[in-house]
């Protein structure tokens, strides 16, 4: 029997304004992920841009909303009800301020603690039931606003930090694609990265 599609998506702002804030380290993880397949994101439809392909035997579908984050989840719910994706097969990538910096750590489901893309995602899905990679940005040292902070772009330290966090992220999901979450979770969750 075929094993089910996986629909990958990184959270992002699109534009280059945002391409290199903290808010869209979800978006180059799952840039990392697909060019580690092989697949190329190179289609747009439904306010998405994806790619889809195999990786390793299984079919997968790479993606980015193409919307704000807030409005991350009309694109991604079009996406899975067009190529048949269960709520379940779809892993969504994204910034997380409260996981330590360098840390990333699958979560099977849950709620959306704050973070606004996986909320309209939610509202779109009328579920919390997919299973999320976070990666940690940690909280900024001095007082700030959360906005300001995960809309910061990263400093030229941070690009060097990140840069194997990313590649981390990447192997994270290809793990989780060819093995499976239980072991992606118990391989990734308690590594540090740096």
């Amino acid at each position: 029997m075929q094993a089910e599609p996986w629909l990958i998506a990184g959270l992002g702002n699109p534009g280059r304004l945002y391409a290199r804030t903290r808010h869209n380290i979800g978006f180059r993880a799952v840039e990392n992920a697909s060019e580690k397949c092989g697949v190329a994101m190179d289609q747009t439809r439904f306010r998405a841009r994806f790619g889809r392909g195999l990786c390793g035997s299984r079919k997968v579908i790479f993606a980015q909303p193409l919307d704000y984050m807030n409005r991350s989840g009309p694109p991604l719910r079009r996406l899975a009800d067009y190529f048949g994706i269960k709520t379940g097969q779809m892993l969504v990538i994204h910034d997380d301020l409260d996981i330590e910096k360098g840390q990333i750590k699958f979560k099977e489901k849950g709620g959306h603690g704050g973070h606004n893309g996986i909320k309209s995602i939610m509202e779109a899905f009328s579920s919390g039931g997919f299973p999320r990679l976070r990666i940690g940005i940690g909280r900024p040292a001095a007082p700030m606003d959360v906005t300001g902070w995960v809309l910061g772009k990263f400093t030229a330290e941070e690009q060097r930090f990140f840069g194997p966090v990313i590649e981390s992220a990447g192997l994270a999901v290809l793990t989780m694609i060819d093995e499976g979450l239980p072991v992606a979770m118990n391989r990734f969750n308690q590594k540090q990265v740096l």
